[in-house]
């Protein structure tokens, strides 16, 4: 049981429920690793709850589940977004179950509650290689335009989500079978990864941690509008400069491509680097380890693949940055 919401009534329709609510979704969205779906799990809920009180509260039940997903989808959502919020709900009502607010067959009810089918496959965004080369040179010759060079290049010569990067530190570079890759560093769904590195990104990054004076910690930091690094205090009482956060790198890609007259996130950098890596000829399932699909355990285990250090995913970008 979660000692964080164990003393809460389940009706959740007191005058205290803002604070209840409030508890629950702490509790829920602790259970995430990335950033993103944090945020995006708390409005899921928040935008539940309120309407559930509004509706007069009551316990939850799959037939109120069932109920709000009509009211989703009445609201014209997109089914991903639906189906984001019913994945929220579902996690809370997992999390009410384990704190005993829930009986377990009830809480098994909701999470049965099927999401809304998405209908044909998005095709998202990408950049061809002479489009990819040109975005990253865009960055200027600047300490942040160092810095920005070496977001986009792991971006796309990596494959990284921006929660990835924005955890990325010098530690997890290190050499193995005689190439740079990232060592361990936990993804979506806190599976842990081991990137290959292409040549040219890992030098746009020795480049900046040259040029910012860095050899450990986070790799990406922090600066202020006039160009200047922001620093943070550590335990020790040593002053370092500040982390990115993911929603700065999304900020990153979109201040370079929109000059360009490109309407891109971090994700579309990922998907280029998929894109490109295929037309490289680099087989399948190595892009799928490299990106730590969801299923790359399932691909591993019928396919015996393994990442293959000596001929990685990255190799096969044809990237040839100069300057």
């Amino acid at each position: 049981m979660s000692d964080a919401v164990s003393g809460l009534a389940p009706r959740l329709d007191g005058p205290d429920w803002p604070a209840a609510a409030d508890a629950l979704i702490s509790v829920v969205t602790n259970r995430l690793h990335s950033e993103v779906s944090r945020r995006g799990y708390r409005t899921a809920l928040r935008q539940f709850l309120a309407w559930h009180v509004a509706q007069g509260g009551g316990p939850l039940s799959r037939t109120l589940v069932q109920r709000y997903r009509v009211v989703l989808e009445g609201r014209k959502l997109a089914p991903s977004t639906i189906n984001q919020h019913l994945s929220a709900i579902r996690a809370l009502a997992d999390e009410c179950a384990e704190s005993g607010l829930l009986d377990p067959p009830t809480a098994a009810a909701i999470g049965r509650v099927k999401g809304v089918p998405v209908r044909g496959v998005r095709a998202g965004n990408w950049l061809t290689r002479d489009q990819a080369e040109k975005l990253l040179l865009a960055p200027p010759n600047t300490l942040m335009g160092v810095r920005d060079r070496a977001i986009l290049g792991l971006l796309i010569g990596c494959g990284l989500r921006r929660d990835e990067l924005a955890n990325l530190t010098f530690e997890h570079l290190q050499q193995r079978d005689g190439r740079w890759v990232i060592i361990d560093i936990v993804g979506k769904g806190r599976r842990v990864l081991t990137v290959p590195v292409p040549g040219w990104a890992k030098t746009l990054v020795d480049h900046w941690a040259r040029e910012a004076g860095l050899d450990s910690g986070p790799v990406l930091r922090r600066f202020r509008k006039g160009g200047w690094l922001v620093y943070e205090t550590t335990e020790d009482g040593e002053a370092r400069p500040a982390g990115m956060s993911a929603d700065a790198i999304a900020d990153v890609v979109s201040t370079y491509a929109r000059p360009l007259g490109w309407d891109l996130a971090p994700h579309d950098l990922r998907r280029t680097f998929a894109k490109l890596a295929r037309s490289g000829q680099a087989p399948l399932e190595q892009i799928q380890l490299a990106l730590g699909h969801q299923n790359i355990q399932t691909t591993q285990r019928y396919l015996g693949s393994e990442l293959d250090l000596a001929d990685a995913a990255c190799d096969r970008l044809g990237i040839r940055l100069e300057r």
